[in-house]
């Protein structure tokens, strides 16, 4: 059998599938369909400084491959993910777990990770710099490199864990800001999230989603995510975390010869519960199937 471990910013994942953030909960829910400790780890639902009710009702909009989501950070706050969240984790799931982090300033940044770095569950730190569907914050920050450096800034101020920043797709060009976050201090980098779409309602002639426009996930945004990360890789030395329309084996080793050392997958946990399971399941066959011994190996191998 193939040798599926991988390093994530010094931490050793058993195999480098990861369930993204917004699609997992805080993880006790999806314990109740299988042992998610086969899992690399996971990446909890975005947390930020106060509660969040998230945005109106109609959040989700299907569409022909993937879907639209303006959910707007909603969760219960980070004094509530300690204090409730974590420990019923606890009881389920028993390796470190990558917080992802939410904020509409630099000073709720660097609060929310300064609470989540002293929580020992917690292995990695994934800051959102890039969620399209909120205001005042969130992408805002990702979408200029001198911001995304002095968030990076102020979250490695106060923390001593790896700190990962995931970014946003909705630029032109996304390597500078990997870049920059990297001269920041940051010790990884997660792309993409979503892109911006919208769908109008024929009856109402009105965009379906309350928000207007959402986040597109799925298959539809895999090709952008392997073309990010091929091209970030090759900008910057630290890892790689590739997200976007991951749903089976062969996207993971794809992802992963564009140049991640692990693999989230987002929108697959919404349309199957079992798919992160049953991705790691299939990972020996199509490793043996292309000649792969160790994944650590494919890591950057499409690069010349």
């Amino acid at each position: 059998m193939g040798e599926l471990s991988v390093t994530l910013c010094g931490v050793e994942l058993s195999n480098p599938v990861i369930p993204a953030s917004g699609t997992f909960g805080y993880g006790y829910e999806f314990a109740e369909y299988y042992d998610i400790n086969c899992l690399g780890t996971f990446s909890f639902k975005g947390t930020t400084r106060e509660p969040r009710f998230g945005n109106p009702q109609p959040r989700i909009a299907e569409c022909g491959a993937g879907l639209l989501n303006a959910v707007g950070l909603q969760n219960p706050g980070v004094e509530a993910v300690i204090a409730e969240e974590l420990p019923k984790l606890a009881k389920v799931f028993c390796k470190p777990v990558m917080a992802n982090v939410s904020g509409f300033s630099l000073e709720d940044y660097a609060y929310t990770c300064a609470r989540l770095d002293g929580q020992p569950q917690v292995g990695w730190l994934e800051v959102n710099i890039s969620c399209p569907n909120v205001h005042g914050g969130g992408m805002s920050f990702g979408t200029d490199p001198a911001a995304a450096a002095s968030v990076v800034r102020a979250v490695k101020a106060v923390t001593k864990k790896p700190v990962i920043v995931k970014l946003t797709p909705n630029v032109t060009d996304v390597v500078s800001v990997a870049r920059a976050c990297e001269d920041a201090g940051a010790d990884g980098i997660s792309l993409i999230n979503t892109l911006l779409g919208m769908r109008i309602d024929l009856k109402r002639k009105r965009p379906l989603l309350a928000n207007g426009t959402g986040g597109l996930s799925g298959p539809a945004v895999f090709p952008v995510a392997v073309r990010m990360v091929y091209q970030v890789y090759e900008a910057v030395s630290v890892p790689i975390v590739g997200v976007g329309g991951v749903r089976s084996a062969e996207d993971v080793i794809e992802m992963m010869l564009a140049g991640a050392t692990a693999v989230e997958v987002g929108a697959a946990n919404l349309v199957d519960p079992y798919a992160c399971r049953d991705i790691i399941a299939a990972l020996p066959a199509v490793m043996e199937r292309y000649g792969i011994e160790n994944l650590r190996d494919m890591i950057g191998g499409a690069h010349g």
